[in-house]
């Protein structure tokens, strides 16, 4: 054990603060998740329907899918006047106050919501380290508590659960209790079995009787992601 970590360890209020700080900078990245992945799986949906329908595009729709767009490129703009957000305009927190929450160049209001997720982010990320301590777990855990963040404004903006983060966290919550950081492999095992059976037994059943679908195949998914964390006693 490095001289480092055993400072980090008995110094709990700078691990602490530095968990916040960089929670603050993953929910910068964040706010870019949230809005863009969305759109990413819209566009590959409709191209995908597309080729199925062979459906001839548009001189304009080829251009925009030539054109890469996803986590990294293009960067961020200004949606009213397509100012190209500069690195020291895009400090978390920090530039909203400094621009006083409107964009440096046609003055139009910045959302609230940005700084709001950044700050959620890094007071979740100070509570999970200060719970768990700079330890195999509390990183383990900022990591779920991040992809949840994500998951939750996506589905309040869209109703979308993405399956590329939701089967990721399944998989990620085997390996992290491979190690027992939360719960027994076994437990996990039943506990992603038990999550994903509970919801389609639910849907199966709703559909049977009305003919109807009454959720989301993805929301089987997340409850598993859920179970396989926490174990299946967790869901009971």
């Amino acid at each position: 054990m490095s001289e480092l970590y055993k400072y980090f360890l008995s110094e709990l209020w700078i691990a602490s603060t530095c968990s916040f700080i960089l929670g603050i900078l993953i929910g910068s990245f964040l706010n870019v998740v949230i809005h863009r992945l969305p759109k990413m799986m819209e566009a590959e949906w409709k191209e995908q329907c597309e080729e199925l329908l062979c459906v001839a595009q548009t001189e304009e729709e080829q251009t925009s899918i030539s054109a890469p767009y996803n986590l990294i490129v293009p960067r961020s703009r200004c949606p009213h006047c397509g100012h190209g957000i500069k690195s020291y305009e895009n400090i978390p927190v920090i530039s909203y106050l400094f621009l006083r929450g409107k964009c440096s160049a046609c003055k139009a209001p910045i959302s609230l919501r940005y700084p709001i997720i950044e700050l959620v982010t890094g007071l979740l990320s100070l509570a999970v380290i200060y719970v768990f301590g700079p330890t195999a777990a509390g990183l383990a855990a900022l990591v779920l508590t991040w992809c949840l963040v994500a998951l939750t404004m996506i589905d309040f903006d869209t109703q979308l659960l993405p399956d590329s983060i939701t089967l990721p966290l399944v998989w990620l919550g085997l390996i992290v209790n491979y190690f027992g950081l939360f719960t027994s492999l076994e437990s996990a095992l039943w506990g992603a079995v038990g999550g994903y059976l509970f919801l389609c037994s639910i849907y199966l059943l709703f559909k049977l009787l009305t003919g109807k679908e009454c959720m989301c195949y993805v929301v089987f998914t997340l409850l598993a992601a859920v179970g396989v964390w926490f174990g299946w006693a967790y869901l009971s």
